[in-house]
């Protein structure tokens, strides 16, 4: 036997060990890239099923925190209260968007005014003719497709309500029997205890990042709309409820959020009797208070109440956050820009429980820690 057959068929040699890093590799970027695929093809149903499942993990931990409270009631009625509270808070939050949008139609001609007289300002301070008006703007072929890219965003995610309310009806209606099917599908103690914590890991992670983004959400939205009603912002109730929706989009849902109140001031036709002229100057600086007050809710609640509530439920890197952000983005659209934090919070810990894959939660993590405090040990080394 020569040596280069030797270097080839000895078991544990360096050629041998590379094609295997390879092949590993290799697979793994296959799988990645089917499972994207498989993710962005099926997002009619997987997205709708995804939302549904998140909005049952809130509507349970609002039935959980009643059941703390209360002791009269049963389960089974804080479940019922749950539910009622928080259809009648989705159905209220859909009449102020109606209203909003209708009070904005009825002033549709003074903005649209309001508007073409800054785009015209504009133009006269970079010295540039010929300004465009507004319908100019949004009817050429740039502002057409952008706009209809939003529309089927938004009239895909409408259709959906329906479906995401029936799979959250059958998310209760099958959680009976949750506990047995996992004890037929593991009948060993000690995988069936395993699997068991690493789902109650997963469900309480979630259920803390929802529940506590909706508290602080509600909180920056009530003072944000007290300071818009002080500061003579019309229509206030509905840019306070768009507020309470982009907070639950990671990082950017908060710096649009701190934008939209100022961009409608600027372009409002009546500036308040406080501010001391209607000059284009005064405008500006209106504009820019309403910026200031609302970006000073935004940034202290976002960082000084908001990780005293939180904790570590989420324990994601910023870089990561954003980059969760625009994949998911990608993959399903708009319902995936708001369950990018949570989805990427499971994949992180479900990729905790082997050796092979821990690397990919050390990464996602942000202290390298992904099992964190009292996680869920990782004793399943082959998977």
């Amino acid at each position: 036997m020569t040596d280069g057959q030797a270097l080839i068929t000895v078991p544990g040699s360096w050629p041998g060990e590379s094609m295997d890093r390879a092949t590993k590799t290799g697979i793994w970027i296959i799988a990645t890239g089917v499972i994207i695929t498989f993710l962005h093809l099926g997002r009619s149903i997987l997205a709708p099923f995804a939302l549904a499942v998140f909005l049952f993990l809130i509507i349970e931990g609002f039935a959980t925190m009643i059941d703390n409270f209360s002791r009269t009631l049963k389960i089974g009625h804080a479940r019922f209260f749950a539910i009622l509270f928080v259809l009648g808070g989705f159905f209220g939050f859909m009449a102020l968007l109606a209203n909003g949008i209708a009070e904005f139609g009825r002033e549709a001609g003074d903005y649209e005014t309001r508007i073409n007289d800054l785009i015209a300002d504009a133009y006269e301070v970079v010295r540039m003719s010929g300004a465009p008006t507004l319908q100019e703007l949004l009817f050429n072929e740039t502002g057409q497709r952008f706009f209809a890219i939003i529309a089927n965003e938004t009239g895909d995610l409408s259709g959906d309500l329906v479906l995401i309310l029936i799979y959250v009806a059958f998310l209760f209606l099958a959680q009976s029997s949750w506990t047995r099917k996992l004890d037929n599908i593991f009948p060993g103690f000690e995988q069936r205890a395993q699997v068991r914590q690493i789902g109650d890991d997963a469900r309480r992670s979630i259920e803390t990042y929802l529940w506590t983004q909706t508290v602080i959400s509600a909180l920056i939205t009530a003072l944000t709309y007290f300071s818009l009603l002080a500061l003579g912002v019309k229509n206030a109730l509905f840019l306070s409820a768009l507020i309470f929706v982009l907070n639950y989009i990671p990082t950017v849902g908060s710096i649009v959020a701190a934008l939209v109140p100022p961009l409608f001031a600027i372009v409002q036709p009546e500036i308040p009797p406080w501010v001391p002229g209607a000059t284009p100057q005064d405008t500006y600086i209106y504009a820019a208070i309403v910026f200031a007050i609302v970006s000073f809710w935004q940034f202290s609640i976002g960082n000084f109440v908001q990780p005293r509530m939180m904790g570590e439920s989420l324990n994601l890197s910023a870089l990561i956050v954003l980059l969760s952000l625009a994949i998911w983005g990608a993959i399903w659209g708009i319902p995936g820009m708001f369950l990018s934090a949570p989805l990427t919070v499971l994949m992180m810990i479900f990729f905790a429980q082997s050796s092979n894959t821990r690397w990919i939660a050390i990464l996602l993590s942000a202290d390298g820690d992904p099992q964190g405090k009292g996680g869920t040990p990782n004793t399943n080394q082959d998977a």
